[in-house]
């Protein structure tokens, strides 16, 4: 599409059915993490706009619960039709706004369509159940219903996608939305979203979207007595208290929370070692590390440990790094400033604690190289926390099970990774790795429209994607017909 096709007004929040500035009397100027530039300028939305866009939604949502399959699933097509028309002008944003480099600009665009076009199938695969009882002449019916209105507050580091999983199954089930994307990404991660249903023929005010500070309407969005859940991927310590507000407030609500992760990746001895460097090169620095399922640890049985060092640090200082926007870069900028100060500070950690430094160099802006650290123990803070940037530490494992007690001793477990020469062998691991998700000879980084995506212990509750999201956005009502008279005990 031409650029006097590109949609405008991106400085205004769409909330009620309506473009319209936010009424908090503040802005936020939004800003490539690359070269500073100055994007869009957004006035910010007040209470009274969550307000505003939360009881619209309550309002718009039983006729578009009623509208039917057909009808849904139409808008839903439509949407994916759109993001194949937009297709350079959505990519172009992601690389602006995200940092995105255009490798993962792809990736990430076509991502989202997918989870658009399986989303669309999801109208047509609702379904209630008929149950037996045991009094007679009773009739024990479950439908299965959408939960009402959802409120859905994404991360920027996949915000196009990460947006889409949730919004497009919530809409696609009968729910209406209100979406609070994050104040680095409020373009991909929800006004591009909004113009793109818009454009599909979705009914005014069963989706707005609220660009404000956490400190402002944060709290409101989760306490507020409209949304029936609170979808929410992001941080583990965010999570926590997202998790707090929604059971031990005034308003109890469903929750699914995608957290933080700190996935291992494991080499045992036998595996195919040019393989599993080049996976593990691409699962480490894929958006500069800022994944949630990025590899965090690499776990090498000792009999191969070196070896893998060398082939694995061979790849990485081969990595394009600077201008997004070039087809061969591999490494662009961090989200902002904050993030790349806190990498520092992890790096300068690990060098403390003795971590081997095997690849290394100065930040330019923003854009932070690789770091490479080996003979990493296990309580090191580049193995205990996640890291979210291009740095990695690489820990020897004396055999098969020193690797999985080392890639359980994380309180995440979101995805995982293991290399093996026997498939078998590799199952069997995998089966005994505390995540949501263990890739064999793969990458942790995974995520199909039609797979469960989620993680145990601190990396959050609940499923996305498939029959999965489709439980997340929907409730049981069990309903009884009692067709004759009933002989009751008193």
């Amino acid at each position: 599409m031409s650029r006097s096709d590109a949609y405008q007004n991106l400085n205004l929040q769409y909330i009620a059915g309506e473009w319209r500035a936010g009424c908090s009397g503040q802005t936020l100027k939004n800003r490539s993490p690359y070269d500073e530039q100055l994007l869009v300028t957004i006035p910010l939305a007040s209470r009274d706009d969550l307000d505003d866009a939360y009881a619209y939604a309550k309002q718009a949502q039983a006729a578009w619960a009623a509208a039917g399959p057909a009808a849904r699933s139409t808008v839903l097509l439509k949407a994916a039709e759109i993001f194949e028309q937009r297709r350079d002008e959505i990519i172009d944003w992601l690389i602006r706004e995200s940092g995105s480099t255009r490798i993962k600009a792809e990736i990430e665009w076509a991502s989202a369509r997918a989870i658009t076009l399986e989303a669309a199938s999801f109208p047509g695969r609702v379904q209630g159940r008929i149950l037996p009882s045991d009094v007679p002449g009773k009739e024990s019916r479950v439908y299965r219903k959408p939960l009402g209105v959802v409120g859905i507050i994404s991360p920027w580091n996949f915000p196009l996608h990460l947006t889409q999983r949730s919004l497009a199954p919530a809409l696609a089930v009968g729910n209406a939305v209100v979406l609070k994307p994050a104040s680095d990404t409020p373009i991909t991660g929800g006004l591009l979203l909004a113009h793109i249903f818009e454009e599909a023929g979705l009914p005014p005010g069963v989706l707005s979207v609220v660009v404000g500070t956490g400190s402002n309407i944060g709290d409101a969005f989760v306490e507020h007595p409209v949304p029936a859940l609170i979808s929410f991927t992001g941080s583990t310590e965010v999570g926590r208290g997202i998790g707090r507000i929604a059971s031990g407030g005034e308003h109890l609500k469903h929750v699914a929370l995608e957290l933080g992760g700190n996935s291992p990746f494991v080499v045992l001895a036998d595996a195919n070692l040019e393989q599993a460097a080049h996976a593990a090169v691409v699962g480490k620095f894929l958006h500069v590390g800022q994944i949630c399922m990025a590899i965090n640890r690499i776990i090498v049985e000792q009999p191969v440990y070196e070896r893998f060092i060398e082939l694995f640090v061979e790849r990485v200082s081969k990595l394009s790094v600077g201008d997004p926007s070039l087809p061969s870069t591999v490494i662009g900028p961090v989200i902002n400033v904050k993030q790349l100060e806190g990498l520092q500070k992890k790096i300068a950690q690990a060098k403390a604690e003795g971590a081997r430094v095997l690849l290394e160099g100065p930040a330019q802006g923003q854009v932070l190289p690789p770091h490479v650290f080996a003979d990493v123990q296990p309580d090191f803070e580049i193995a205990r926390s996640e890291i979210f940037g291009p740095l990695v530490g690489i820990l020897a494992a004396r055999d098969e099970e020193h690797a999985l007690e080392l890639a359980n001793a994380s309180e995440y477990g979101l995805s995982s990774a293991v290399f093996s020469g026997d498939l078998e062998r590799g199952a069997w691991f995998a089966q005994r790795v505390c995540a949501g998700m263990t890739h064999v000879n793969d990458i942790p980084v995974n995520d199909e429209v039609n797979a469960p995506f989620g993680g145990e212990k601190n990396s959050g509750i609940g499923r996305f994607n498939g029959d999965w999201a489709i439980d997340e956005f929907t409730t049981d009502h069990w309903i009884s017909v009692q067709r004759v008279r009933r002989a009751y005990p008193f």
